[in-house]
């Protein structure tokens, strides 16, 4: 029976996440299987990938065949080699100590590689987190502004309309308590001129124009009536007499 390292799906639609197991050659990619040994799931960047390296070096030594896929994760995670090194030390090419060395030194490569993609990754992550934050945040800084430039406008349209009404209501008291003033007409009301009338009610003099009624001067046109002159002709007609 040809034992075949390959892939079994599972997960849903569009996130396809597979088992690596060991099963016959001929039965179903999703059928019987002899053993799970591991696991693969290519959404995650890099991919996630659970081996078990002691399992997976065993079926590779009993000579299981591997599909593409297989292979290269099996290349990925040193189990193919691992599986060479120790060939190497079955045919004499070095030995067992000197085999383990080079193993653990190609896995310690092989991790600071991966560790250092994961950080750049993670770098250019954070990098377009912090490129999306500023972009957000400028949006919204502009959608402020724009909201404060618009509150500002309309209060700037509604003002006048307030200035021009506030007086009303500012002057319409003054109006109401102006009655004050002109309820207490103290000094209208106390018109010493006109309440005085003595002045007038006082024509004692006038009713008695002493200058009117002493007409002496003109009712004693006596020495008027007794012209001198004119009642002097006899004097003229005693002349005309000696004349004569």
């Amino acid at each position: 029976m040809a034992t075949r390292l390959r892939l079994q799906r599972h997960g849903k639609k569009g996130k396809a996440f597979y088992h690596i197991v060991a099963a016959d050659a001929r039965a179903p990619r999703d059928g019987r299987f002899i053993e799970k040994i591991g696991t693969y799931n290519p959404n995650t960047n890099p991919a996630t990938i659970d081996v078990v390296h002691d399992r997976a070096l065993h079926w590779l030594q009993v000579g299981a065949e591997m599909s593409d896929t297989v292979r290269a994760l099996m290349k990925y995670k040193g189990v193919v080699y691992h599986n060479h090194l120790i060939n190497g030390v079955r045919k004499g090419a070095m030995d067992e100590a000197t085999a383990e060395k080079k193993f653990e030194a190609w896995m310690t490569e092989k991790s600071n590689k991966i560790q250092g993609k994961v950080d750049a990754l993670t770098s250019d992550s954070d990098k377009k987190k912090e490129a999306i934050l500023v972009a957000e945040r400028a949006i919204n800084e502009a959608r402020v502004a724009e909201m404060k430039a618009a509150e500002a406008a309309a209060i700037a349209a509604a003002t006048p309309v307030v200035e021009e009404e506030a007086p009303a209501a500012e002057e319409a008291p003054a109006a109401e308590e102006a009655p004050a003033a002109e309820e207490a007409p103290a000094a209208e009301e106390a018109p010493a001129a006109e309440e005085a009338p003595a002045a007038e009610e006082a024509p004692a003099a006038e009713e008695a124009p002493a200058a009117e009624e002493a007409p002496a001067a003109e009712e004693a046109p006596a020495a008027e009536e007794a012209p001198a002159a004119e009642e002097a002709p006899a004097a003229e007609e005693d002349d005309k007499k000696e004349d004569a």
